[in-house]
């Protein structure tokens, strides 16, 4: 048994144990102050209990992607070689890490801007490369310059042809699935590294754009049209269509 969970949290034992079974790895349950087993590789806890275990190797259990930082020390690889946090753009866009060609996580995003989780999956993965798809014009730029506003105009990121990386998929949710897969194939797919700043030189919007952005607020809101104004603001990346849309709103109320 190379592995034991010590913690004083329910949450974290259910949670560790759950995951040790499915991949069929054998552990030691112990409490806060057992001793641990000359066995013991690497000691599974919970953020609260870290500082009171003394043990050279230890895994913090906050949801069930542990598994790959414990699956790395067990197998005496501290990181990957290579890994990539990979976006699929768009109103709500897919998130896959990818290392070492091996899909390790996923996630989908509230909207453009949620970009809290690429933060702390570049801290969960240091080294790691952003690669983002180069479709969802507005979308992909709202993203960048959140990212930018935390990472640096400077910071490099990976541009990626994102033909064919759309599946076609049936059943439930499927936009959702298709945000991820295609985020997955992102991640497998070699691209052209630049600075973000030089994805932010974003044209003026043509007037077919305008339209196009004013018709999507109707069909997205039901009731409200959104001004030209705002649409170009949504067309050069300042605001989601969202905020347009509530903003426009405001507008109405305010001039009843």
């Amino acid at each position: 048994m190379r592995v034991a969970i010590v913690t004083s949290n329910a949450r974290v034992y259910y949670t560790a144990t759950k995951v040790l079974k499915e991949y069929r790895i054998p552990f030691h349950s112990l409490r806060v102050g057992d001793k641990i087993p000359f066995d013991v590789e690497v000691v599974l806890t919970g953020e609260e209990d870290y500082g009171n275990i003394d043990f050279p190797i230890k895994v913090i259990v906050r949801d069930e992607n542990f598994i790959d930082e414990l699956l790395a020390k067990l197998e005496g690889r501290e990181k990957f070689k290579r890994v990539y946090i990979a976006i699929d753009p768009g109103e709500r866009p897919g998130l896959s890490v990818v290392a070492d060609n091996r899909v390790i996580e996923v996630h989908h995003l509230k909207n453009p801007r949620d970009v809290g989780v690429i933060l702390d999956l570049l801290e969960k993965y240091p080294g790691a490369k952003i690669k983002i798809g180069h479709g969802a014009k507005r979308q992909r730029v709202l993203m960048l310059k959140a990212l930018a506003d935390l990472l640096g105009y400077d910071y490099p990121i990976t541009v990626v042809n994102e033909s064919r990386t759309t599946p076609k998929v049936g059943g439930i949710e499927v936009s959702q699935v298709q945000d991820i897969v295609a985020a997955i194939n992102i991640g497998l797919r070699e691209g052209r590294e630049v600075k973000i700043g030089e994805l932010l030189e974003v044209k003026e919007p043509t007037k077919k754009e305008i339209e196009d952005i004013k018709r999507r607020s109707r069909e997205v809101s039901g009731t409200i049209t959104i001004s030209s104004e705002l649409a170009r603001d949504v067309a050069m990346g300042n605001l989601t269509l969202e905020e347009a849309i509530e903003r426009q709103r405001r507008k109405r109320r305010g001039s009843r």
